[in-house]
């Protein structure tokens, strides 16, 4: 079986206490390896998908009889849109622990997978009854999200309004659901009330989990300039003055030349002169009287 690198500060005890509970009914050897697999699991879930699912997969592997194992194989398929296999982990990991918190991103998957209709059954379920206030926010998250597929945004609406909502404490899942409502109301044309919400968002969104701000922002008409783009616009003119400059140097140089050049470096002026001293040469020699000579001399040369 192929082994990923894994660092060496990575000791597998970073993981929870439950997991790695479950996890002592491996050997102690296979239990390490399991659990330091989970952990870059975990670690890169967010910022590297494809990395973390490559992780699961061989914690998979290797012990794939613990839930803890199925769930977080579950999660990373989850994160890479692979809906279908995600399903399957998160329903092999509630058969083997009866747990019905992985219920919401189940009905989730259903949507992934196309199925928004079964996912609102979900919404409907027994089970739901049995979640704790996150599952449940997180499964009325769904639900709208399941409306809003199949073009039902006036329900979609409604079905975010809840105490949770109208709540002033900040809780979680507070930045998503206001999100998620000020979302559903831009979509339904509503955009004053969008925009009231997506200011809430902001205001309860302390970890960045939504993009609220820019969403706002955009709203607002405001422009974000990158600072450095700016900063090279700011250069742009001064370079292209000191090059202008440079230029009318070149050329007002360039005109003092040809006004008075100067016959030593000319390479024209050279040329021009040496050919002049050559036919005053010439027709200084014409100019001499013929002289006859004797006949042992050789007559000049004219």
């Amino acid at each position: 079986m192929k082994r990923l690198p894994i660092p060496d500060d990575v000791t597998g005890e970073e993981i929870d206490a439950d997991v790695r509970q479950e996890l002592q009914s491996l050997p102690k050897g296979l239990a390490e390896d399991v659990s330091r697999n989970l952990v870059m699991v975990a670690r890169l879930i967010d910022e590297d998908p494809e990395g973390a699912y490559a992780y699961s997969k061989i914690a998979l592997r290797l012990a794939s009889r613990v839930a803890a194992v199925r769930e977080a194989a579950g999660f990373a398929a989850y994160a890479n849109q692979k809906y279908s296999e995600a399903l399957a982990e998160f329903r092999a990991a509630r058969r083997m622990t009866g747990n019905v918190d992985l219920w919401p991103v189940m009905a989730d998957c259903e949507r992934g997978l196309g199925r928004p209709e079964k996912a609102l059954d979900m919404a409907g379920a027994p089970e739901v009854h049995k979640l704790d206030k996150a599952g449940q926010v997180e499964m009325r998250l769904v639900a709208a999200g399941a409306r809003r597929d199949i073009g039902q945004l006036d329900a979609a609406i409604v079905t975010l309004q809840s105490p949770e909502l109208a709540s002033n404490s900040v809780q979680p899942w507070t930045a998503r659901l206001r999100y998620a409502y000020a979302d559903a109301l831009l979509a339904a044309g509503r955009e004053d009330e969008a925009r009231e919400w997506f200011a809430k968002a902001v205001e309860s969104d302390k970890d960045g989990s939504t993009d609220a701000s820019d969403r706002l922002a955009e709203l607002d008409g405001v422009e974000f300039v990158d600072a450095l783009v700016e900063d090279e616009d700011e250069v742009a003119p001064e370079a292209e003055a000191e090059d202008e400059a440079e230029a009318e140097d070149e050329s007002e140089t360039a005109t003092d030349a040809e006004a008075d050049p100067d016959p030593d470096t000319d390479p024209d002026t050279e040329v021009e002169t040496e050919v002049d001293d050559e036919d005053d040469i010439v027709e200084a020699e014409r100019a001499k009287p013929v002289v006859e000579a004797d006949d042992d001399d050789e007559a000049p040369r004219g």
